[in-house]
């Protein structure tokens, strides 16, 4: 069973739910997580419910939406993966510096307790700012992972770095094996 965690990075809910039926494809029975930023808010790139209604009929399964719903996915509810797609730089700081007051990071949290890997799609526009502390706190962990990423807009954005989605199925089966899926950076 995997986990998969959907924050607020919320122009690339596109990328992440095309990802997220490749993995329930691969792997079947997926566990839907959602921020609550992520679930209940609408943006010029959708209404929270349509989000809800497509990863609920893709996973055939209610989404974690609350911390009471989200704390029993690590001792009660094992998954041999978790899978945050898209990572905000929010929750990677919350995870990082051990936060767990979202649906996100408690079920992440509750993961790690486990032992068993966690993959980080990181979409963030502060990844090489204030964020680029978080991402080496995570990247020297047991059992922490990273989808490799890319700049996003180097004119624009100069801070930003976006996971390449169309690695997250190869940069899952690497983590399940234990392994970093390489170069980090491309």
């Amino acid at each position: 069973m995997i986990g998969y965690v959907i924050c607020g990075s919320f122009c690339n809910f596109e990328n992440s739910i095309s990802t997220l039926e490749k993995i329930v494809k691969k792997y079947g029975d997926v566990v839907p997580v959602m921020s609550y930023n992520a679930y209940f808010t609408d943006t010029r790139f959708g209404k929270a419910a349509d989000f809800v209604g497509r990863i609920e009929n893709i996973c055939k399964r209610k989404i974690v939406r609350t911390l009471e719903d989200a704390e029993p996915l690590g001792p009660k509810i094992k998954l041999d993966l978790m899978i945050v797609c898209p990572c905000t730089g929010n929750t990677l700081a919350k995870i990082a510096n051990g936060i767990y007051d979202t649906p996100a990071s408690l079920a992440v949290k509750a993961h790690i307790r486990t032992g068993r890997p966690l993959l980080i799609a990181l979409a963030t526009n502060d990844a090489l700012g204030a964020n680029f502390e978080n991402i080496s706190k995570m990247y020297v962990r047991k059992n922490i992972f990273f989808v490799p990423m890319r700049e996003d807009d180097t004119e624009n954005k100069p801070n930003s770095l976006v996971c390449d989605f169309s690695l997250v199925e190869k940069a899952a089966e690497n983590a399940l094996s234990g392994k970093q899926m390489l170069p980090l950076i491309v």
